[in-house]
């Protein structure tokens, strides 16, 4: 089954439909369910300019308990960031001695966002 989409501002462009698959089969490769993510377009909250209209969005990707928000100018900007994300690299494994339980791409997202620049 496919991503979950929601949108408050009228949907996802033609070309993230048309690149979703490809996201899709990207996270199946990393060993992850697509169906149990949603992911959620809102206008961002101080992104509006009068006149002029959205600036930016809010996209919200949820996965079970876990969630996170990043804020991108248009669809196929966060489309790539999101792709990344569920490609990269992993951080090296821990010494065999530790057996702790890996944690979830969300984890690993916010961890990874959570990083100074």
């Amino acid at each position: 089954m496919p991503i979950t989409l929601q949108s408050t501002v009228g949907g996802f462009s033609a070309e993230f439909m048309r690149k979703l698959p490809q996201l899709e089969l990207a996270m199946i490769a990393q060993g992850l369910e697509p169906s149990d993510f949603v992911i959620s377009k809102d206008p961002a909250r101080s992104a509006t300019v009068p006149f002029i209209g959205q600036f930016f969005y809010d996209y919200s990707v949820f996965a079970g308990e876990e969630s996170f928000t990043v804020t991108e100018p248009n669809d196929i900007v966060f489309l790539d960031y999101f792709y990344k994300r569920c490609v990269a690299a992993e951080d090296p494994p821990p010494p065999p001695a530790e057996t702790a339980p890996r944690p979830g791409l969300i984890r690993r997202i916010v961890n990874w966002m959570a990083q100074p620049v």
